[in-house]
């Protein structure tokens, strides 16, 4: 099976978002760079609803581009799927969608969309494996996220840290009890306006 990351872009302060859920400065190292992150042939990404697509600094690149393309499968929770309507049918990396959520898909909801609505952290990430098989399941961070690494399913924790202070909002740990101890981190990388960090999550 493959690895599970839990991945969000952060502030410096730990929020992955405002009380309202607006993001603000937070992706706008995504947009801000020369080099475009492309999937397979020429398709690029791009979540900015502006059709320009996903460019990123030359620092950064490599390693979107190698994070992006090893999903399989995203996990998020309910109120992100209902903020932003599940992107629309389309995740912006990966084959499939699981959804945390003790409600079930809208009726009607994009039938031809790999989204699968599962209750609970434990058989949402043992759906999300078996839909990603050796490819990365990422775990969006926040509340279900938090779940997650609290009921020990989370293999790394994988933040892109902006240089830009919230003083409130969403927590990338969401309401999390307890400590979690992770390893020392074994990337890290200085892009512009953000710098990438991974660590193994110590058992």
């Amino acid at each position: 099976m493959g690895t599970v990351i839990m991945h969000s872009v952060v502030s410096v302060d730990g929020f992955i978002a405002d009380e309202k859920g607006d993001v603000g400065p937070l992706h706008e190292w995504y947009f801000s760079g020369d080099v475009p992150i492309v999937v397979g042939a020429d398709e690029q990404y791009d979540h900015s609803g502006t059709g320009g697509g996903i460019k990123v600094s030359r620092a950064s690149a490599d390693y979107v581009r190698s994070m992006w393309e090893s999903i399989g499968t995203i996990v998020m929770g309910r109120n992100l799927f209902d903020q932003v309507n599940g992107w629309e049918g389309k995740p912006p990396a990966g084959d499939h969608v699981v959804v945390v959520s003790h409600r079930p898909k809208p009726e009607g909801w994009h039938p031809e969309a790999s989204y699968h609505f599962v209750e609970g952290a434990a058989a949402a990430i043992a759906r999300a494996q078996e839909l990603a098989g050796d490819r990365t399941v990422a775990v969006n961070a926040g509340d279900a996220g938090a779940q997650i690494l609290a009921a020990g399913l989370v293999d790394e924790v994988a933040m892109d840290v902006v240089p830009v202070v919230f003083g409130s909002g969403r927590r990338y740990f969401g309401g999390i009890d307890g400590q979690h101890l992770l390893e020392d981190p074994h990337v890290v990388i200085q892009g512009e306006r953000v710098l990438h960090l991974k660590f193994k999550v110590r058992r």
